[in-house]
């Protein structure tokens, strides 16, 4: 089980921050959303966080594997190195590589 972070969202937005629902109506109405649509939902509606809650959330994400395959495929279709990548969406250079070797 996992959580419905669209519902979760959706109910942010519009009790806290209507103001930013426009911004969001993207992945609000896409049917299921990956770990780096939440990501990219998160910024939006929270802007920036410090280092302190960054490097906290950081160490609790997981990716599935479509996710993480999305993000190889960022990699490829980008033409990034691994510690670009890993720069890129705030992941170890060496989760990359693992992932690497795992899946490719």
């Amino acid at each position: 089980m996992t959580p419905d972070y669209k519902a979760i969202y959706n109910d942010i937005i519009h009790k806290k921050y209507p103001h930013k629902i426009q911004e969001c109506l993207f992945f609000l109405e896409k049917r299921k959303l990956s770990a780096i649509d939440i990501i990219a939902l998160n910024t939006k509606v929270f802007g920036k966080s410090d280092k302190t809650s960054e490097k906290f959330n950081q160490e609790h994400r997981s990716y599935s594997k479509s996710d993480i395959f999305q993000i190889l495929d960022y990699q490829k279709k980008h033409k990034l190195n691994n510690i670009q990548l890993a720069n890129h969406f705030k992941i170890s250079r060496n989760t990359v590589a693992k992932w690497k070797k795992i899946f490719l």
